[in-house]
């Protein structure tokens, strides 16, 4: 499968943003997923003419129900060929501490907004057959959680089950469900993230800061960290077009060394050494 037509989520910026131009410079006609025309605009000044903008918001049913309207009556009988579920966010903190609200809004996007999105849909890829693609944008921290970053792990590792599932119930259709697991990436959300981290520690009450004030401390050198030696997210997007095109995709695709290396502990470690690998990596980080 060499072209088509697919719809990535959350392409204002990183993988989501490098996703559509990859698939647009490969001759596919590309729905980007944005929440800002302006962002919108500036993915179709840089395409081919190919690449059309769509708004929408994951977490709003009305707006998903407008995108798909506009992308079916472009599709036509064809259908869509693949949408690439990658909208999210990232919600790091004590658990402790963080309030249910953060929760709510990681899952809200995380989880809920792509099942929103699959659901939609469905009976667009169902028209493209067995050429039907599925790509969840997971995290390799959906199988090995780290500290302080509670929620956004939990959303990945309930993505990881929900494509499970969707992969066995789809089985008989054709249309295949991949989900896709980077490690450290370099985009925007990273900036996000440290300024969570202020946001998170000046929230604190003194006995928070007092139990956790060395170990967010430890959380902003891992995000500079994560900067410096994340891949690119076209190296992710490689992959994702790499499982579209592919006729017998991986149920699984991890992205980057540490991604790699995490997951090979993962596989063939009990869990008192990753616990102790765990608990000597977080001390470095707070030195």
């Amino acid at each position: 499968m060499t072209e088509g037509t697919v719809l990535v989520t959350g392409a204002s910026t990183g993988i989501g943003e490098a996703c559509a131009l990859r698939f647009d410079r490969h001759r596919w006609v590309v729905f980007a997923g944005v929440r800002r025309e302006e962002d919108g605009r500036r993915l179709e000044e840089q395409s081919s003419g190919r690449l059309r903008a769509v708004n929408l918001d994951v977490t709003d049913l009305a707006s998903i129900d407008a995108a798909v309207k506009q992308i079916a009556e472009s599709a036509g009988a064809a259908g869509l060929t693949v949408v690439v579920n990658n909208a999210g966010v990232g919600v790091g903190g004590p658990v402790e501490y963080l309030a249910l609200e953060e929760w709510r809004r990681q899952f809200d996007v995380n989880v809920i907004g792509q099942v929103a999105v699959t659901k939609a849909v469905l009976p667009l890829l169902r028209k493209a057959g067995s050429r039907g693609r599925i790509v969840f944008m997971g995290s390799i921290g959906g199988r090995v959680a780290s500290p302080f970053l509670a929620p956004y792990a939990a959303s990945k590792h309930a993505i990881e089950a929900i494509a499970e599932a969707l992969r066995h119930e789809l089985a008989d259709t054709g249309i295949r469900t991949v989900v896709v697991e980077p490690g450290a990436v370099r985009t925007p959300i990273w900036d996000k993230a440290q300024a969570t981290a202020d946001e998170l520690e000046a929230g604190l009450s003194a006995e928070g800061r007092q139990r956790y004030g060395p170990a967010i401390a430890g959380m902003r050198k891992g995000i500079d960290l994560q900067v410096r030696t994340g891949v690119e997210p076209d190296a992710v997007a490689r992959i994702v077009e790499k499982a579209v095109v592919s006729s017998r995709p991986a149920a699984r695709y991890t992205v980057g060394r540490d991604a790699k290396v995490v997951a090979a502990v993962e596989r063939l470690f009990p869990d008192p050494a990753r616990d102790a690998f765990m608990r000597f990596i977080t001390k470095l980080a707070t030195r």
